[in-house]
């Protein structure tokens, strides 16, 4: 939701072109709280007022505005003026946002960079989505393995503002080959003449550019980093990922789970943003492989017709049996999914898996079996016709689990997201199973 506050005094202080009320506005508050006050403006009223603001204090308040509103700034406003910005925006947030940006303002723009940022932009875009290389920022504190403690503390000082972050402090070879890793606190409480590479740690936590950055938020998971460096096929740092920059990255992981656990293709936009025709072709598209599977399921159904037709009651619990064979497929697939992702399972734990997931699954199939058992006496003739409902769901229960667990190892296993193999689709190939087993032991019964 907008927060109105200020606009009416913005627009006013605007129109009275009140420089010195704009200028203390930009100040006064944190960053995050002035681009919140400004969500009501449009691109152009944005702009006018950030112009009241020292350029490194515009660029951190334009780096808290959402991504529509940075983009529709930067398309609106004359390239001569947004250029210095977008130059000091950190190398990471730039480059994201430059992706969004029309591919005919970027080519606009580029030249109005200064060179050095210019290439920084072009090496940064070069890595592919998704990876370590698209993540990083180049702000590094690089530091020369010669260096005393107080010659390191001095360079850090002199570099302090263009640095993203000055807890890690990375030594260098003259190629820039990484060679160790200090902390800012090791450089203050040693003696001023201790040599760095006394002082750092040499066994280095680092990932490669081309690295998923599911792999990069795992080990800044596992190892309790607050930024990791990042390397090429040569061992020589290229940046370092930052820990607010993996929140973000396991924050869209865990959307684009959400999403396709729930057989919807990821968003790349906010649901109100995205256009009403690509959000139904998301949805319809999966929805389509669902029919076709529920398709299945009623041709399934016809070829049992003649029993159904002989044994009528038998039709009254297939909605109870494919759904509890379902259900239990979909926790599976669920606690199978989640633990890949977390990294507490292995694709080389798959039988360990198969075997827990089948046991689990007779010992659900017995308890499920028995309530369905105790309401098929409702309607079955005798108890032993009710049988026939507790050996379907003691055999179809398992299958659920088995399903459920093996099939996201296997999409794993095939370079593919597990999540792929969603609750939908594990749920439908359940339906066309227990009607399968359910039709068959009812012939094997009671016929």
């Amino acid at each position: 939701m907008t927060n109105t506050l200020y606009l009416p005094e913005l627009r006013e202080m605007l129109a009275e072109s009140n420089a010195a009320e704009l200028r203390e506005f930009c100040t006064a508050l944190h960053p995050a709280r002035t681009a919140e006050f400004m969500e009501g403006l449009d691109a152009e009223e944005t702009w006018a007022v950030l112009q009241h603001a020292e350029i490194p204090l515009r660029a951190e308040i334009f780096g808290f505005f959402e991504e529509e509103k940075q983009v529709a700034i930067v398309e609106t406003i004359a390239r001569e003026e947004i250029a210095p910005l977008i130059a000091e925006m950190a190398p990471d947030d730039r480059v994201d946002l430059l992706a969004e940006v029309a591919p005919n303002v970027v080519e606009q723009l580029m030249p109005l960079i200064p060179t050095v940022e210019r290439r920084d932009i072009l090496r940064l875009s070069s890595y592919p989505e998704g990876t370590a290389g698209a993540e990083m920022t180049t702000e590094i504190a690089r530091l020369g393995e010669g260096l005393s403690a107080q010659e390191a503390i001095d360079e850090v000082r002199r570099k302090a503002e263009e640095l993203e972050t000055i807890y890690y402090l990375y030594v260098v070879d003259e190629e820039d080959h990484l060679r160790g890793l200090v902390s800012f606190r090791q450089l203050l409480t040693a003696k001023p003449n201790a040599k760095v590479d006394e002082l750092m740690e040499r066994d280095i936590v680092s990932v490669n550019a081309t690295d998923d950055r599911e792999d990069v938020a795992d080990k800044v998971e596992r190892y309790d980093l607050l930024a990791i460096p990042v390397v090429d096929d040569e061992y020589r740092l290229v940046g370092i990922i930052t820990h607010d920059d993996i929140i973000d990255v396991v924050r869209e992981e865990a959307a684009e789970d959400a999403y396709r656990i729930a057989a919807v293709a990821p968003l790349d936009t906010g649901y109100l943003e995205t256009g009403l025709l690509l959000l139904t072709w998301k949805r319809g598209f999966w929805l389509a492989i669902l029919f076709v599977e529920g398709l299945l399921t009623a041709f399934a159904l016809e070829r049992y017709q003649n029993i159904t037709a002989a044994i009528p009651w038998l039709i009254i619990f297939i909605p109870l049996l494919i759904a509890a064979g379902g259900n239990t497929g979909n926790q599976s697939a669920t606690l199978v999914i989640t633990a890949l992702t977390s990294g507490s399972i292995k694709l080389t734990d798959w039988w360990r898996v198969m075997w827990r997931e089948l046991a689990m699954g007779f010992l659900l199939g017995a308890m499920m079996g028995t309530m369905g058992f105790l309401c098929a006496l409702l309607k079955a003739p005798d108890a032993f016709s009710a049988l026939a409902v507790f050996l379907t769901l003691f055999l179809l229960v398992p299958c659920g689990t088995l399903f459920g667990s093996i099939l996201p190892m296997v999409f794993r296993r095939l370079g593919l997201d597990p999540a792929l193999m969603s609750n939908p689709v594990v749920a439908s190939m359940i339906d066309v199973v227990g009607i399968v087993i359910y039709m068959n032991v009812a012939i094997w019964m009671l016929l």
